[in-house]
Parts: structure tokens; C-alpha cells; sequence
């Protein structure tokens, strides 16, 4: 150590405490999958949900005509079922429920590890009456629906007292899940389930308890009730639901975050998860994605992980948030979370490669990225989840069709600028060869970039749409024919998209995180730029660990662009694929170069 070393250590103690690692190691850099459980694969049609499953889930109509929505179906047409309700696309979708359940994940887990993911996030699979679930009725039970004998896990969850964690019952569905756990680990991959902590749904049992036994409810102190029932004082029942949604009641919090009878709740139904049936941690999920973390205050996310990592102390934790960076810190310091769904590396993505007439120029993108990484630490950048869409966003497909609308780091005006209910103008037709030679471009960008690349379900097959629910479309297999897409949402017509399993794109994603998957120095190495070029639109940088390096150029405009760096052309190097040795290089457009040495 030097002098100036040791001075800088008595200068900035607070910074690089800040810096110390306290993340998982086997997160680092791996490739993880989303899967919204609902619509990526029907393994197990005995197990379909029947109208009465969606009671209390908007838009509130357990009663009008009801089928299973065909898988292959023309995503915007309304089927002979719907059409006798009288209500229009935007109603009858979200009353839709495909059949995707946990079995139809364990039958794609050799598809996903031929693809090259290590990692697996699952949005919600506990009971709840929607199809995203993030309207719990409880959180110690798997949806059984999502199970083999939904009617006899109803019964069975009828016995038990929901106060006692001694006497909660392992229902198929239940045991299903752990199922699917162990073939996760079996493969050497990892999963993760969704916490959904700030709120439960209005039909979980204990609200429904406090609503109809008010004051009286041993889950009195559960919620934030402002007033109760008394016809005495002519006083209604009234309370707190998240953003205003009264079918979401939430938690009840003081200054130290959810108070002690939700919180032991979550905590025993954390442990039923993660050391299931007291088995150890290796039958439990790998960690968790927390739901809507902004909304919980620090002193119970603090409490909650001392409480994790007794369970497993490489448990892996990332967040929902949606903050700058000052605002993320809190949450990244070491005693809350692991990582984030890393929304900022997005904004950076659409500002450079998204947008056409707008984007941002490289030197612009390079900065954006160099506050990112350099924001909470080597571990957290290693760990982040650097995603470009997800259930809460449109497709990357349809936003690169969508290229100069709004910014999506501005985060409000595009989530309602981009979901085609919204917005009439919004293009929610099927990508040009163009949109899909870009989507590889940033692809490739995502997968080699410093971190957890994290794929949203079948963006690596094709599936486009807008935002929420049209970026929740049914997952596009192979084997399945599906109708041509024609329907407009008002059902008129447009000229034929076809609808097919994108084999090209598979390839693409595949081939890209097969190298990663080969190579440490993508998947743990350092990251310097070495070609910042405003002016060609080219951004290269190297990824190196121990001797091991990997170039990336990236070619952003529209024409070729020959490389002339001295350091590239004398023959030190070779193409990462074919292993041809590289002396003149030229990157296509809209195209990327690896390199080796």
C-alpha cells in the first residue's frame, strides 16, 4: 500500500465501507429467466382455473360466460365466450386465463438450460384470484390452480388455523412447487419467488376475517384501518389500500416498518420456503424478489434479511425499485438487499439503442452506464438483473418499433404512453426484420455487459406487445401452431402478423449465452471501454479476469464500421465464435463484434 493509498483510506472511509461486498457469490453473473407463471406453459390442463377462481380479481366478473383461452389464439380477437359479455378486448383480457401452471415449468426446464439460463424468477405462484397474483390470500400456499388437485388443496387449506405455522398443511400444489425446486437444483440452476410483503389481496383469509368480524378479528392490527363499522356512530369500514386499490389492503406499518403480526406471518412463511418441511436450505428457493420494495420501510427489510440469512446465508435478494441511484443506496448498503431489477441499466439501453431520432450519443451512454456500475460496489453491479422489459414493461420487440414516443426513464408518462389501451397510436404490430436485427444487437449488449443479464419469457422466441397485458401474451413453443394475428383491438383488421416460434432469435440468444456460460471474464471480469465513438455510433469495451480477455464492439449505426485501434488489428486477438484470427476488423451495422484472446 502507498502512501497516496493510505490517504485516500483516512479520506473516504464512509465511501469504501460502502464498497464492501456483501453479495451472494453464485449470483454473480448469472443468466436469469422471468417467467410469469400464468402464460409460459400449460403442463397439466386437469388443473385449468374456473370462473369461480378469479372472484375478486378485477375486472370483477366471476359470472359472464368462461373457457380457457386457447393458447394459440389471435391475441386481440374476442372469442365466442367473450363476445356474449358485451365488454370490450380490454375487459375480456384480463378476465383470460390460459393455464400456464408449475408443472408446465418443470417440463421446459431442459428448454431453458439448452438455452443457456442458470437462474430462474418466478412472479407470484401463491394463491390469489388474478392472473399476475400479486393479490395474495395468503402466502404459506402455492395457488392450486397452479398445482394437480386444486379442489382437495382448498379443503385441505379449510382445516388449518392460519395463526399456527406448526399446523399449516402441505397441499399438492404445495408440494409441487417443491418439485419444482429440486429439479431447478438438480439441473445446476437457481430460483427465486416473488415476496409480494406490502399488501395482501381483499379475499385473503385475514382480511376477510377483519372484515367481517371487524374489531373483533385476531387480524385486527394487521391493516391500515381508518375507521371500523358502527352503526352507533354512523362510521363505515374503512382502510388503506396500496396506491388507493381498495381489492389491495395494506399492512399496517409504524416507525419500524410492518408491525408484529404481519411481520411474524411473513417471517414463518419465509422460513416454510426456504427450508421447507425442515429439509435444509438446499430443498428451499435460492432467495427472493421483493415486490414494490419502496413501499416497506427500511427497519423491517433490515430485520427480514438477518432473518433470510439464518435460513441461508447465500441467499440472494433483489428489489423492485425504480429510483435514481441516491435514492436506491439506502436499500443497497449492505443490510437490505443484494441487487435490484436493474430499471436504470433499461433507461440507459432505450436512451442509446431504443430511441432513433432522440438517442443519446455514446459518450452520453457510456457515462450513464460507468454512474450505474460504479453506484453501490462491485458486488451489487455484479449482481443486478440488468433487464430491458418485464411484465411491467412493453416488449423490447414492439418498443424498439416504438422508437421516439416518450423516454422510458421517465418512467410514469411511458407506462401509460406505452400500453396500447392508453394509447391508440402505439404500434403493437409484429416487429420488422429491422426491429428484430436491433433487438439482437441489444441482446448481445445485455448478455456480455457487466452483471446478471435477465431475459423476460419468450423475448429470446419472438413475443412482442405493448405494456401490461399486452407484454404478457402466451409464451410461443415450437411444437404449437398459433393463429396469424389480424384482430385490432377494436376488432377490425389488419394485414396477417404471422405467429411463430422465432428460431433465428432463439439462436441468437443462445449463442450469446453460451459464451458467457464459457467464458468467466463476461461473467465475473472487469469492465473498461476502450472505443468511445460519438461520431460512428461504436462503443467497445474489454471484460477481463486473470489472463483471460473479451472484447465487445458494438456497432450502433447504420453502415459498417472498420476498426483501425492498433491494439485490435495485429492478429493478438480472434473472433469468440469462429476463432478466426482478426487482423482488418469490421463490424457489420447494427451489429456486434467479439473478440478473444
Amino acid at each position: 500500500m502507498t502512501k497516496f493509498h493510505l490517504y485516500l483510506l483516512l479520506l473516504v472511509p464512509c465511501c469504501l465501507a460502502a464498497q464492501t461486498d456483501f453479495t451472494p457469490d453464485w449470483s454473480k453473473g448469472v443468466s436469469w429467466y422471468q417467467i410469469f407463471v400464468e402464460r409460459f406453459a400449460n403442463g397439466d390442463p386437469s388443473n385449468d382455473p374456473k370462473v369461480s377462481d378469479q372472484q375478486g380479481a378485477y375486472p370483477f366478473d366471476a359470472t359472464s360466460d368462461f373457457e380457457i383461452h386457447p393458447w394459440t389464439s389471435d391475441w386481440y380477437e374476442l372469442q365466442p365466450y367473450e363476445q356474449k359479455n358485451g365488454k370490450d378486448i380490454w375487459f375480456n383480457i384480463q378476465r383470460r386465463r390460459y393455464g400456464g401452471d408449475l408443472q408446465g415449468i418443470i417440463d421446459k426446464l431442459d428448454y431453458l438450460k439448452s438455452l443457456g439460463i442458470n437462474a430462474i424468477y418466478l412472479t407470484p405462484i401463491f394463491w390469489s384470484p388474478s392472473s399476475h397474483k400479486y393479490d395474495a390470500l395468503c402466502y404459506h400456499h402455492v395457488d392450486p390452480t397452479f398445482g394437480p388437485d386444486p379442489e382437495g388443496d382448498r379443503k385441505l387449506i379449510e382445516t388449518e388455523d392460519p395463526l399456527d405455522p406448526a399446523k399449516w398443511v402441505w397441499t399438492k400444489a404445495d408440494l409441487l412447487a417443491l418439485k419444482l425446486i429440486d429439479e431447478v437444483h438438480k439441473r445446476q440452476m437457481h430460483i427465486i419467488f416473488d415476496g409480494v410483503f406490502n399488501h395482501l389481496g381483499v379475499n385473503s383469509f385475514a382480511f376477510k376475517d377483519v372484515t367481517e368480524k371487524q374489531q373483533a378479528s385476531p387480524y385486527k392490527d394487521w391493516f391500515m384501518v381508518n375507521s371500523w363499522k358502527d352503526d352507533t356512530k354512523g362510521t363505515k369500514f374503512d382502510y388503506n389500500g396500496w396506491f388507493g386499490v381498495k381489492t389491495l389492503p395494506e399492512l399496517k406499518e409504524d416507525e419500524n416498518g410492518i408491525v408484529a403480526g404481519p411481520k411474524n406471518y411473513i417471517f414463518n412463511a419465509t422460513q416454510r420456503w426456504m427450508n421447507p418441511m425442515d429439509k435444509g436450505n438446499a430443498h428451499g428457493i435460492d432467495g427472493w424478489r421483493l415486490d414494490v420494495a419502496y413501499c416497506v420501510a427500511h427497519p423491517f427489510w433490515k430485520d427480514w434479511r438477518k432473518w433470510v440469512k439464518t435460513l441461508n446465508q447465500d441467499a440472494y435478494l433483489t428489489a423492485e425499485l425504480v429510483d435514481p441511484i441516491e435514492k436506491t443506496k439506502p436499500y443497497l448498503s449492505g443490510d437490505e438487499f443484494d441487487a435490484t431489477m436493474n430499471y436504470n441499466f433499461a433507461f440507459a439501453v432505450y436512451d442509446f439503442f431504443v430511441a432513433e431520432k432522440n438517442a443519446v450519443s455514446v459518450t452520453n451512454f457510456d457515462t450513464q452506464l460507468k454512474q450505474l456500475r460504479l453506484g453501490f460496489g462491485d458486488g451489487v453491479a455484479q449482481n443486478m438483473q440488468n433487464l430491458v422489459d418485464s411484465h411491467d414493461s412493453n416488449r423490447i420487440g414492439s418498443a424498439i418499433a416504438n422508437p421516439d414516443g416518450k423516454r422510458l426513464g421517465d418512467w410514469g408518462p411511458y407506462f401509460n404512453w406505452s400500453q396500447k389501451s392508453n394509447n391508440k397510436s402505439y404500434n403493437a404490430r409484429k416487429p420488422t426484420a429491422a426491429d428484430i436485427q436491433k433487438q439482437k444487437l441489444i441482446a448481445a449488449f445485455q448478455i456480455l455487459y457487466l452483471g446478471s443479464p435477465m431475459i423476460f419469457y419468450g423475448d429470446e422466441a419472438g413475443i412482442w406487445g405493448g405494456n401490461d397485458p399486452d407484454c404478457r401474451k402466451p409464451m410461443l413453443w415450437k411444437d404449437l401452431k398459433y393463429d396469424d394475428e389480424t384482430a385490432n383491438p377494436d376488432q377490425s383488421k389488419h394485414e396477417p402478423d404471422t405467429v411463430v416460434f422465432n428460431e433465428d432469435l432463439f439462436k441468437w440468444y443462445q449463442k450469446f449465452l453460451g459464451l458467457r456460460n464459457r467464458s468467466k471474464a463476461i461473467q465475473r471480469g472487469s469492465f473498461e471501454p476502450i472505443i468511445i465513438n460519438d461520431t460512428e455510433q461504436v462503443y467497445a469495451f474489454s471484460r477481463k479476469l486473470g489472463k483471460e480477455e473479451v472484447i465487445v464492439i458494438v456497432n450502433r449505426s447504420h453502415k459498417p464500421f472498420e476498426i483501425k485501434d492498433p491494439k485490435l488489428t495485429k492478429g493478438k486477438y480472434k473472433e469468440a465464435f469462429t476463432k478466426e484470427s482478426i487482423r482488418q476488423p469490421v463490424v457489420n451495422a447494427m451489429d456486434v463484434l467479439v473478440l478473444t484472446n
